[in-house]
């Protein structure tokens, strides 16, 4: 961060923690607001405490109320974990937990997701959030994605979706860094999903479940806890 925000940055900070109008599901802090982030940066987004954004409170919210993986048994693996959710899913007593990427120190296994090191059907649950918009070949990453899914396993397949294209938009030829986010937004991504997300994933060989989870709930509950309510949950299956 350029030192000149650095005062503005504890003046935003100072001032979120006056209140108790935002609640943060992750770390369990109250605030007055969240604070702004992201490139454009957006408003009310970011914890104060522990950093988490809208989709991680978004998720985790889910994963209490919509899911058993927080209190049964079973076998998870995170691709690309982000620090915001893993210290709390490595916490959890009967859930066995393992996180890989190719990268990131924080993962605690060195993954390909195109050519996963794991048994066919090991994993009950899988949770892969913002990454098959940076892999080569999505078609790939979703096929080993199912391959070590249990049937009846289910994954967590958010990504950005410009809901004003009906079909996703990649072009191979497009390399450098600059030239990516100039066409698809970010130097790091290779395509931009669709309003046909949900088909991809379907010709994949998921069912796909689009859950307005946030929704459901209100404005009210979705403005105390920072989240969208028009984000869907993608939850997809792997067919027994």
């Amino acid at each position: 961060m350029p030192p000149a925000l650095r005062p503005v940055l504890r003046r935003w900070i100072s001032v979120a923690y006056r209140g108790s109008a935002r609640s943060c599901p992750c770390c369990g802090g109250s605030f007055r607001t969240f604070l702004p982030s992201g490139h454009p940066v957006r408003p009310d987004a970011a914890c104060p405490r522990c950093g988490a954004l809208e989709r991680h409170r978004l998720l985790w919210l889910y994963l209490a109320e919509r899911t058993d993986l927080l209190t049964a048994p079973a076998r998870l693996l995170v691709i690309a974990p982000e620090a915001q959710l893993q210290a709390r899913l490595r916490g959890v007593p009967r859930l066995t937990y393992l996180s890989g990427d190719l990268q990131s120190p924080l993962a605690m296994a060195r993954m390909d997701l195109l050519a996963l090191p794991c048994r066919d059907r090991s994993f009950d649950a899988v949770l892969c959030s913002h990454v098959l918009e940076h892999v080569a070949d999505a078609r790939r990453a979703l096929a080993e994605i199912r391959r070590v899914l249990v049937p009846g396993g289910w994954a967590i397949l958010q990504s950005p979706i410009d809901t004003a294209r009906a079909t996703t938009f990649e072009d191979p030829s497009v390399t450098r860094p600059e030239d990516r986010k100039r066409v698809f937004g970010q130097r790091d991504h290779v395509r931009i999903f669709g309003r046909d997300y949900a088909e991809l994933l379907a010709r994949a060989g998921f069912e796909v479940r689009l859950d307005g989870f946030a929704r459901e709930h209100g404005p009210a509950w979705a403005t105390r806890h920072g989240i969208d309510p028009a984000e869907d949950i993608v939850r997809c299956i792997r067919p027994g």
